[in-house]
């Protein structure tokens, strides 16, 4: 009996295997889905000066009406920029939590340091915030310190590297540096706080068994479809139900802009807040910026455009709501409000 059920277990692979498969996956989605397309996009931004119509607007100062089509119509455009990226989210954070070893991601990930690791690995993946999410929880599982895999979440859009030069082709190079600045602060002190509010010794619990099985007992495969399968069909339906909400809704939230407005005192504070709900593709704040800069925005509120509408979103807070806390995510999101609010007086005073 005893030789009847080992001969029916799966002959476990070489434990370099399921690493180099996702090394593989890793590399080869990326360059699909991130590093090829950026790379000529980088060139239009250079030639062109822009990255085309706000996802907001269009080419207009005001969103659409309220409204079933506001939010049909900026779902569907939302879909078809990020629908690969999500994709690529949701295959890597399986194969952070299957394939690689949960030991060798606590280690490396842990630590002195673990943070500036943990950014320095999100700075060739550049997801948006909401498709940074489903690898944050893949290493939360993983059992990666808490202030690392917050690192990772916020530097993937705060700190993406394309963007930063479309930034500065685009919007100017003031701007640019501005954003790297600021950028770097948000990310390692928000994580750093944040994590500190974690209860000690918490751990995202591990999956029930029957939707996640052991890769010793049913082989990587199935473990991997099982987790792959978790996670899009836990995330992705209030994902885009979010995403449809906040596109209805748009045109509450984004005054209709003309330069008396665009310099009002209150709007950056406005602004700070609407950037740190509203979800938007890779990038996609640097259209927005500038297409609102067209029609009377000043600079303090396009800071403050520019640094929270990246860094988190509901969407993406709601997202990681099941592997973290509220306290944390509060600290998420006031944080980046209050980066903001730095962003729009450093505007200010540096003349930009």
């Amino acid at each position: 009996m005893a030789r009847s059920e080992t001969a029916s277990r799966p002959v476990s692979p070489p434990a370099w295997l399921p690493i180099l498969a996702f090394t593989v996956l890793a590399a080869g989605d990326l360059y699909y889905v991130k590093w090829h397309p950026y790379y000529g996009r980088a060139f239009v931004a250079a030639a062109q000066q822009s990255l085309g119509a706000s996802i907001v607007s269009g080419t207009g100062a005001a969103p659409p009406a309220a409204g079933w089509q506001a939010g049909l119509s900026y779902a569907a455009a939302y879909i078809r920029a990020i629908w690969q990226a999500l994709v690529l989210a949701l295959v890597l954070g399986a194969g952070v939590e299957v394939l690689l070893p949960r030991g060798m991601v606590s280690r490396l990930f842990a630590g002195d340091g673990a943070s500036a690791r943990a950014t320095a690995a999100a700075l060739p993946s550049m997801m948006c915030t909401c498709c940074a999410a489903p690898v944050t929880i893949g290493l939360i599982r993983s059992e990666a310190d808490t202030a690392a895999a917050l690192a990772y979440f916020l530097a993937n859009p705060v700190l993406n590297p394309a963007t930063l030069v479309f930034i500065g082709f685009v919007l100017g190079w003031g701007w640019a540096g501005l954003r790297l600045v600021l950028g770097v602060a948000l990310v390692f002190l928000l994580s750093h706080f944040a994590a500190r509010l974690m209860p000690a010794g918490r751990h995202l619990p591990p999956p029930h068994p029957a939707t996640t099985p052991d890769p010793a007992q049913v082989g990587y495969l199935r473990a991997y479809l099982a987790a792959l399968w978790r996670l899009a069909s836990r995330l992705v339906p209030e994902y885009f139900l979010l995403v449809f909400a906040l596109g209805a809704t748009r045109a509450w939230l984004f005054p209709a802009m003309t330069p008396v407005i665009g310099h009002a005192g209150w709007l950056p504070p406005l602004l700070a807040a609407i950037g740190t709900l509203f979800v938007i593709p890779t990038a996609g704040e640097v259209p927005i910026v500038q297409v609102l800069q067209h029609v009377g925005l000043g600079s303090a509120g396009a800071a403050a455009l520019l640094v929270t509408l990246p860094a988190v979103s509901l969407p993406s807070l709601v997202m990681l709501g099941r592997a973290l806390p509220a306290p944390v995510l509060g600290v998420l999101g006031v944080g980046t409000f209050g980066f903001g609010l730095l962003a729009a007086y450093a505007a200010v005073l540096l003349g930009l």
